[in-house]
């Protein structure tokens, strides 16, 4: 028995050697494919979210500037362009109205031609004394007289003209017709509103904010919207500088991209609360989430991973504020870190 026991241990340390060698011979495990980003020192400010509404910056109700009956109107949904017609009034008062008027100018202009010949020819009688001073007189006034009259009736000749040109309503800027506020056969009164016109394409948010964040908004000034939990940068076209004494409150404007949403569409944007403070920040796809600690996963120069734990602060955009062992600079993992391990070898890719 002991022969045979000594026979099994002279053969397990002849083959320990063997194993050792086979071990050391394995090839090492693959670097892990990982993309990185740096951590930088970014300014971060408190934002509050306001609420806001998403309004056109051309909309009108567009009015006419003549009266008459309502011979066609746009549907409500039509697109028009800038010039093309919303309306068309009754237009045959106005072209018989305006006969007359021809017919009057041209009997002014006629009285008047004929005031010109009779002082052309009393001018030329006058050096010699043929005429007396009352007639050349006389002459000078009347067709002074003449004058006018044809002033007068050329001025409304071109009134009437004018009421004519407007008895189309046409659009001042394109948008789509969303009300209308008569219908045919009505008669229209001059100033009364005839078509809602809203353009769709030039659309921004109009934003009441408390008193307290206006000095912290300019305009130009990039923030970010909400809508539908989507967020997206915009910039603030203007800020009103005044603000309303009952609800403590100034407007801003923000720019938006044209078919954002529909007008009278809710939204919020960040607005910030202060100048803010510069902190360490590094993507949120860094931050490896567990039950009792936060890390994130550093790439050390020879390309192996560390685990650097960190404590996660104030959020901005895609930026997450983190205090731990990190400077600015630093490579951090952004996509494959919850699979690594501390020392592991790694392969970096662009993001």
């Amino acid at each position: 028995m002991k022969t045979l026991t000594l026979s099994l241990l002279l053969a397990t340390l002849a083959a320990a050697p063997a194993a050792l060698t086979s071990a050391a011979e394995a090839p090492a495990a693959p670097a892990a494919t990982v993309a990185v980003a740096e951590a930088t020192a970014t300014r971060l400010a408190p934002m509050r979210w306001v609420p806001g509404s998403v309004v056109s910056r051309d909309d009108a109700r567009i009015a006419s500037v003549a009266a008459g009956r309502v011979v066609e109107i746009a549907e409500v949904g039509s697109v028009v362009k800038r010039g093309e017609r919303l309306a068309k009034l009754d237009d045959v008062p106005l072209r018989l109205r305006l006969e007359q008027a021809r017919a009057t100018a041209g009997r002014a202009k006629a009285q008047r031609d004929l005031a010109q010949s009779q002082m052309s020819r009393l001018a030329k009688l006058a050096p010699g004394n043929a005429v007396a001073q009352t007639q050349l007189d006389e002459a000078r006034a009347a067709l002074e007289s003449a004058s006018q009259e044809l002033a007068r009736t050329d001025a409304e000749r071109r009134s009437i003209e004018h009421d004519l040109a407007e008895s189309e309503i046409r659009a001042p800027f394109s948008g789509v017709v969303s009300e209308r506020f008569v219908q045919r056969g009505e008669y229209l009164q001059v100033g009364a509103a005839v078509a809602h016109l809203v353009d769709t394409a030039r659309l921004e948010a109009r934003v009441q904010a408390p008193l307290a964040l206006a000095p912290q908004v300019k305009a130009g000034q990039e923030i970010q919207v909400r809508l539908h939990g989507a967020v997206q940068p915009v910039t603030v076209r203007a800020v009103v500088p005044v603000g309303d004494e009952r609800s403590r409150q100034f407007e801003l404007r923000v720019a938006l991209p044209e078919d954002f949403a529909l007008v009278g569409t809710a939204v919020e944007v960040a607005l910030p609360e202060s100048d803010g403070a510069t902190a360490l920040t590094v993507p949120r796809d860094a931050l490896v989430l567990r039950e009792a600690h936060t890390y994130v996963m550093r790439v050390k120069p020879d390309n192996t991973a560390e685990r650097v734990e960190v404590r996660a602060g104030a959020a901005r955009d895609a930026l997450v504020e983190v205090t731990g062992e990190l400077s600015p600079g630093d490579r951090v993992v952004i996509r494959g870190a919850e699979r690594l391990s501390p020392g592991q070898a790694v392969r970096v890719v662009e993001g």
